[in-house]
């Protein structure tokens, strides 16, 4: 993702492990939603209108999908790479 131009206010970080889960959400009656759970925290994503979906929100959601997929390929090498490339104990 490219840097934001304006200082950051707070940052939220939540740890996956046990029980996080990523889920999509076709809905036939509004836009989809995205969920992250995180055990007791969950985040949702959605467009910026539940009954329409504008060009930044496809942009957007295909921004998302190629961090998503980087991000699955670093966690990957990483877990490939630890010792004996068992990773760690599931």
């Amino acid at each position: 993702m490219t840097r934001r131009r304006n200082h950051r206010v707070s940052i939220i970080n939540l740890n996956t492990g046990r029980g996080a889960r990523a889920t999509s959400h076709p809905y036939p009656a509004r836009t989809p939603v995205l969920a992250l759970d995180f055990g007791a925290v969950s985040v949702l994503v959605t467009t910026s209108a539940s009954d329409q979906v504008s060009a930044a929100d496809v942009e957007f959601a295909r921004q998302l999908a190629r961090e998503a997929h980087a991000f699955a390929r670093s966690v990957e090498r990483s877990f490939h790479r630890m010792t004996a490339g068992n990773g760690v104990a599931a």
